[in-house]
Formats: structure tokens, C-alpha cells, sequence
């Protein structure tokens, strides 16, 4: 029997802050971590406790994310809220494509479409549905990770990036967990690996 080949080089799940997508990528990888790697944002904001530099994110300054901006050295980066930069550097994809493995990304909406924009048929984009804006809002609570300041952006960050639902190659609703990660499962097995 042929071992399988793939049909992209970067899987790209992307959602509203609460949809699920960390969850999902990290059940992806841990069950596919020959196929898989992770492609590890930069970021400017601060480090939460259960956090790890290089593994999480690579936390940036604000003035070395700019220069690094300046340069070409990402992907794709925007200022998802003032002062929190976010971005993918072209040195994190090359280091994934060049060990063999696809990439797989935790993504922000106007992230994903850049991603999608500059690979074309080369990644697939997955949006990660949740299954009511009301069950969006109280995942979001239950973290209590936000200030009532910045609960209120995310909130209507949360409200336009809904309407993306439809923009990208899948949607994934992420109702029952179980349920959702096996879907995941089946979604990779048939959409992105081919029997050659």
C-alpha cells in the first residue's frame, strides 16, 4: 500500500477569539505530528502565566515587531487591537516546509484571508463556526482573561469576524467537542491527504 500524499502545505483554522480553533489544531497535531507542525505567531502582547516563549508565541517588543514589519519578514502581521501586534514570519513557515511536515496555523480572520491570498490552492482555509453568538460570548466570559475594556472590543471584533463564515474553502461547527475533533479527523484525512 502507497503512503499517502497531501494536497496542501499549510492547513489554516481560523475563527473568532472562543470559537474553538486552539483547541482543534492542538488535537490535529498531537494525533497527526508526523504530517503536522505548528506555525508559532509573534506577538506584542504580554505573555499570560501558562505561556511559553518559542511554543506559544514568540513575544515581541513593540519596536523589534515593527522593525521585523519593516523589513518583509512576515507573511502576514496586523494590529488586531491597539498596541497587540500579530504576525507570521516567513523564517516560521520555510523552517515547517523544509522538515517535511505542512504547517497548520491558529489564525485570525483577516490572517487567514492573507495566508489564502498569497498560497492560493496551497492552503486550506477552515472556519471554525461556533453554535450561537451567545455560546461565543460565554466561552469568552468563562476564560476571565479580559478587562471589561477589552472583553467589549473582542465582543465587536467577534461581531464582523462572524460574517467571514462564508469566505473561506470549509466550515467547521464547533458544537459538541467530540464530535468537532473527530469531524477534524475525518475533514484532514479526506480533504487534505490523497492515497497516491
Amino acid at each position: 500500500m502507497s503512503s499517502p500524499t497531501r494536497n496542501y502545505d499549510l492547513i489554516v483554522f481560523t475563527a473568532p477569539s472562543g470559537a474553538g480553533k486552539t483547541t482543534i489544531v492542538r488535537h490535529l497535531l498531537k494525533k497527526y505530528s508526523d504530517k503536522l507542525s505548528f506555525s508559532i505567531s509573534a506577538t506584542t502582547r504580554r505573555k499570560r502565566d501558562n505561556e511559553t516563549d518559542g511554543k506559544d508565541y514568540y513575544f515581541l517588543d513593540n519596536k523589534t515587531f515593527k522593525e521585523k514589519a519593516k523589513e518583509g519578514l512576515f507573511l502576514e502581521w496586523e494590529e488586531v487591537y491597539k498596541d497587540k501586534l500579530y504576525g507570521t514570519l516567513h523564517s516560521e513557515i520555510n523552517r515547517i516546509l523544509q522538515s517535511g511536515k505542512m504547517v497548520i496555523f491558529d489564525i485570525e480572520v483577516n490572517g487567514a484571508q492573507s495566508i489564502k491570498d498569497k498560497y492560493g490552492d496551497k492552503a486550506l482555509v477552515i472556519f471554525v463556526k461556533p453554535p450561537s453568538f451567545r455560546t461565543l460570548i460565554a466561552r469568552l466570559q468563562n476564560r476571565k482573561t479580559e478587562t471589561p475594556d477589552s472583553f467589549k472590543k473582542r465582543v465587536m471584533r467577534i461581531k464582523k469576524e462572524l460574517l467571514f463564515e462564508n469566505s473561506f474553502d470549509l466550515v467547521l461547527l464547533n458544537d459538541i467537542l467530540e464530535d468537532t475533533l473527530k469531524n477534524a479527523e475525518e475533514l484532514f484525512e479526506k480533504k487534505v491527504l490523497k492515497d497516491k
